[in-house]
């Protein structure tokens, strides 16, 4: 009985905690079983989207059951600047994972996507609302970190779930195709005004060694996942009178994206050396590497879907070994975290708390 109770304590502890951005391992999980599909390894692919539709399955669960239980974490995740932004990972994770089932079940992606409107919409106002005009017992803006860029990632996942199912349904193209093209408006604009309040945070003061978060990888992955949604809005039929009126921005914006993104791989792994090596701070698993392992995986398939897309053979041979890199980092934080889990778990309650929930 009383091992039970510990256990469900435990459950109830991990519940209460969960992380606003879990979902970025559904997004890690499955972007990188998509560069592995475009590069023909079917099966590691095919083992990797399955975890991801398993663990898309227990977050969706988990986060509702925490919604409903301790609906004030929610509450006070949503006010806190460096935690709310990561509810976008709710929103992105189905979308990469219905951009992965697209090829042969395009109406699961569809569906998907469907879902994770509602979800954006809630967020995407009352997040950054509250900010605004919510009651703030201090400034927000030293609170600003890379997670914030998780606002441009789920409005771009919508953008590309929206291309790919106008590309596999010819009746829904001329419907969806504005509204991919509009929602890749949005989130460049989002991107462009997201960089200069995070970059003016970290040149603004001292920057302690905590606060080189992983997130910081999503400055890039930002940029990638704006890419690979520009790719495939370029797949669709030139035609189409959105895509006249804008092809050459989309496309133009998307290459220059790329080069920026690129540009930042730099800095992100000095940040990297800064904090563990410099600073020596201890390297452990913590949800926010997830944010890390996605835009490794992002880059890869963007630089191929918008390789081919072009014509740029350069951009594939890159994504080519970029891929293993971002499925390396995958398996490096995914061992990380069934040890975290796994030393959690042997790690005794205290006595009391076992007796109160029995």
């Amino acid at each position: 009985m009383v091992r039970r109770a510990a256990a469900h304590y435990r459950l109830r502890q991990e519940i209460a905690d969960l992380h606003p951005g879990y979902a970025a391992l559904v997004m890690a999980t499955g972007i990188v079983s998509t560069g592995l599909e475009l590069f023909g390894a079917h099966a590691l692919s095919t083992v990797l989207l399955m975890l991801a539709i398993l663990a898309l399955a227990v977050l969706v669960v988990t986060y509702t059951w925490r919604a409903v239980r301790f609906p004030q974490r929610v509450i006070d995740d949503v006010q806190d600047p460096s935690r709310g932004f990561g509810y976008f990972t709710l929103v992105a994770a189905p979308n990469v994972v219905g951009m992965r089932l697209a090829d042969d079940h395009p109406l699961t992606c569809a569906v998907l996507g469907l879902a994770t409107v509602p979800i954006w919409l809630v967020v995407t106002y009352v997040v950054p609302g509250a900010m605004v005009v919510g009651q703030r017992q201090a400034p927000v803006l030293p609170k600003t970190d890379g997670s914030w860029f998780m606002w441009v990632v789920g409005t771009q996942s919508l953008a590309a779930g929206a291309a790919t199912v106008a590309a596999a349904e010819p009746s829904l193209t001329a419907s969806l195709a504005p509204l991919a093209v509009a929602f890749w408006g949005v989130a460049v604009v989002l991107y462009l005004m997201l960089v200069g309040l995070v970059t003016v945070r970290l040149l603004d003061s001292p920057v302690a060694p905590h606060a080189l978060s992983p997130t910081y990888w999503v400055y890039m992955g930002a940029t990638a996942i704006s890419v690979l949604a520009g790719a495939k809005i370029l797949d669709l039929p030139p035609t189409l009178p959105v895509l006249v009126a804008t092809k050459q921005v989309v496309s133009g914006l998307a290459f220059v994206l790329w080069a920026f993104g690129t540009w930042w791989i730099p800095l992100l792994l000095a940040f990297a050396v800064r904090r563990h090596l410099v600073d020596r701070e201890r390297v452990q698993y913590e949800p926010a590497l997830w944010s890390m392992v996605f835009p490794l995986g992002i880059y890869a398939a963007a630089s191929a879907t918008y390789g081919r897309t072009t014509g740029l053979a350069f951009m594939v041979n890159i994504a080519r070994v970029e891929v293993w890199f971002g499925f390396a980092a995958w398996v490096v934080i995914a061992v990380a975290m069934c040890r975290s889990f796994l030393r959690r778990g042997d790690r005794p309650e205290p006595a009391s708390n076992a007796h109160a929930e029995s």
